[in-house]
């Protein structure tokens, strides 16, 4: 069996003013995507972190989660003054956030997709980023954390009936990020206060060891943090960001990347080469090499190993951002936002550039689950005009590319890596299918001029008067007048009018 039939199919949700569909992913048969599951209204939609499940928000008050693979419904939720909602990784359960009616009232509700039941319930006044959704999973949903007041609480994610199963007291925490795979460690951030320094503790989830933290790092002049846990969950990377620089360098402020381990090899600043703002970071698949975009611009890219050893230099440019593609082979960095849109894609491995090119105005970006394409979308409301999507090879040349009257968002079904075949072996099936395609059924091309036609070069703007004067000093020397010197049709009626005016003026001086 090849490569290419073996893999899962790719699928994109592609969601518009009127509802969302689901398009059959690259590549494409006769450029154009074919639709797997037809137009359903809606106000959003999301896939759960394994594409298992896709979660419907049709109204404030009805919720259905559909079957990734068939696409067809299983369970339809009736809830009042839904104001969000977000699925686990494993699309096991829903969980909800209603507007509060009583300050009594109990408005998260979570939810099993199975069956429909409610298995927990409690209550959150507010929701930002920091504290939705108000229960966290790990990515294989053996651990399940709340964030309360002072205090981190943990639940047996198979069994919410028993409860909290267990807790660890944090004076003052405002933020948490439970780790992805395994999750077995939580890091936790302080912010300072009556001039104890901020700081980001990292505490195991194991309930027999919670007293102390395992890693601690304190900053002065930080107001928010990023926290990135790396596959493995063997290392924390943390953007400390200020709301003002005091070297007056940036109006958006200061940060600083720092590195947490937990076997405590690396405890403090990565080392970075330019001064300036730390723009993105992210890890590799394995875990074991993260990539950092930073810098005044023109902005460097560096990545690093585990130990915080520089690996490579990307070089410099207008970037902002980066995206490493799910194998680990391919790597693209782009500058997006009030940035021109460039895009430069690396081969990691052979430690080579393979193309650049533009992409203008992009909101979103990602790499396909296979990592074999790279997907831009220009969406609203951050854009009113010019929506769209395109896709791009790993190389960089551009796959596909569709414009929408207004486009809300754009989305990958989300899929292991790991079911996909060795990233070798799906770059030279792609390439064969693209020879294929191009052998096989396609139109004579017509053959296109080897000399293109020379495009005249714009002249310099002259005002009528001059364009008048260079005419008449044609006429003197008895040259044919440029096109640049030809009088537009108004300037010729205007002489024709003086020209009477004139000889009127005359006939009338002859007969006085």
């Amino acid at each position: 069996m090849s490569v290419a039939n073996s893999s899962p199919p790719l699928e994109i949700l592609v969601r518009e003013p009127e509802g969302f569909v689901i398009w059959n992913g690259p590549p494409f048969s006769s450029n154009q995507p074919s639709i797997k599951l037809d137009r359903v209204p809606c106000t959003s939609a999301k896939f759960s972190e394994d594409g298992s499940k896709l979660m419907v928000i049709k109204s404030e008050s009805s919720i259905s989660i559909y079957d990734s693979k068939t696409s067809k419904e299983i369970r339809s939720f009736e809830s009042p003054n839904i104001l969000a909602a977000s699925l686990s990784p494993c699309g096991t359960y829903l969980q909800t956030f209603q507007k509060l009616s009583s300050p009594q009232e109990k408005n998260v509700t979570l939810w099993k997709t199975e069956t429909g039941e409610s298995v927990y319930t409690t209550s959150q006044k507010n929701m930002t980023k920091a504290t939705w959704p108000s229960i966290r999973f790990s990515s294989d949903e053996t651990v399940a954390s709340r964030m309360a007041t002072n205090e981190i609480q943990f639940f047996d994610a198979g069994d919410f009936s028993k409860g909290m199963v267990h807790k660890i007291r944090i004076p003052g925490i405002a933020a948490a990020e439970l780790s992805k795979q395994p999750g077995s460690h939580v890091a936790v951030f302080v912010p300072e206060s009556k001039g104890t320094p901020s700081s980001v503790q990292i505490y195991s989830c194991a309930q027999a060891s919670q007293s102390e933290p395992i890693s601690r790092r304190t900053f002065f002049r930080c107001s928010t943090v990023q926290q990135h846990w790396n596959h493995g969950s063997t290392g924390l990377l943390v953007v400390v960001q200020s709301d003002v620089d005091k070297t007056n360098q940036s109006y958006y402020g200061e940060s600083k990347l720092y590195y947490l381990t937990l076997d405590g090899t690396h405890n403090g600043l990565v080392p970075l080469r330019k001064e300036g703002p730390v723009h993105d970071v992210q890890w590799s698949y394995s875990g074991k090499e993260f990539a950092v975009v930073y810098g005044f611009m023109p902005a460097m890219v560096t990545i690093f190993d585990k130990r915080c050893n520089p690996l490579m230099e990307l070089g410099t440019g207008p970037y902002n951002t980066i995206r490493w593609n799910p194998k680990g082979k391919f790597i693209c960095v782009a500058g997006y936002g009030n940035l021109p849109g460039d895009m430069a894609f690396w081969d990691y491995v052979e430690k080579k550039q393979l193309g650049a090119t533009k992409a203008e105005w992009s909101v979103t970006s990602e790499w396909s689950p296979d990592g074999l394409y790279f997907m831009t979308a220009t969406t609203a409301p951050r854009r009113q005009i010019d929506n769209g999507i395109k896709i791009f090879h790993y190389n960089g040349s551009l796959c596909f590319k569709k414009k929408f009257e207004k486009l809300y968002q754009i989305d990958w079904k989300a899929d292991s890596p790991d079911k996909f075949g060795e990233i070798e072996e799906l770059v030279k099936s792609i390439t064969s299918l693209k020879v294929d395609n191009k052998t096989q059924g396609s139109k004579p091309v017509k053959p296109i001029s080897t000399n293109p036609p020379v495009l005249k070069k714009p002249s310099a703007y002259q005002p009528p008067h001059a364009k008048v004067a260079a005419a008449k000093q044609a006429q003197l020397f008895g040259e044919s007048p440029s096109p640049s010197t030809e009088m537009s049709k108004n300037a010729l009626k205007n002489k024709k009018k003086r020209e009477k005016q004139r000889e009127k003026k005359a006939a009338e001086a002859g007969s006085g």
